[in-house]
């Protein structure tokens, strides 16, 4: 079973880079927690996407946004792209569940050894790109979801989209028909 807009979200969990941990349950952004999935430090695409990403932080932290990237990465592996990937004040989680990734509608693959865009062994199972807005209560907003790496939506456009949601009062999502 797969979440849809207005269902509560899965008990999503992840240790994050530099120290703690993340819970979905315990975060209360003003207006929308945005939790971007990431394939993981072998996807040079998830770099440039999350680079973007890191430049909007301030436009999304002003709406009253909470942004976490997220991936199923070990924590050698997020440290490892939380540095060279010069994100510094992205949180970086990592350690996602796999069923608990299902469970939120994500589609997942399986590695195929190492990328060779990147020249980095891919992990063995990983999430696939997306993008899940939850409102402050815990429940599906909205959803950008990928089954593959490509065409990802770009996070100014997400933005822009997000902007015109909060700017109607957040009506009732889409998509739960």
């Amino acid at each position: 079973m797969r979440t849809i807009p207005s269902d509560t979200m899965p008990a999503l969990e992840a240790e994050l880079v530099g120290n703690g941990s993340w819970r979905l349950a315990a975060e209360h952004a003003p207006t929308l927690e945005l939790l971007a999935f990431y394939r993981g430090l072998h996807c040079p695409i998830c770099r440039s996407w999350l680079a973007d990403l890191h430049q909007l932080l301030p436009e999304f932290e002003r709406r009253g946004i909470a942004v976490i990237a997220l991936s199923c990465d070990s924590r050698e592996r997020a440290e490892q792209a939380k540095k060279e990937w010069n994100l510094p004040h992205l949180r970086i989680g990592y350690g996602i569940e796999h069923e608990d990734a299902r469970k939120a509608g994500l589609y997942l693959s399986e590695g195929r050894g190492v990328n060779p865009a990147s020249g980095v062994v891919e992990a063995r199972v990983f999430t696939e790109p997306a993008i899940l807005a939850v409102l402050p209560e815990g429940t599906l907003y909205g959803a950008w979801v990928q089954s593959g790496p490509y065409a990802r939506p770009h996070w100014a456009e997400v933005l822009t989209a997000l902007d015109n949601m909060i700017g109607r009062g957040l009506p009732a999502p889409r998509g739960a028909a």
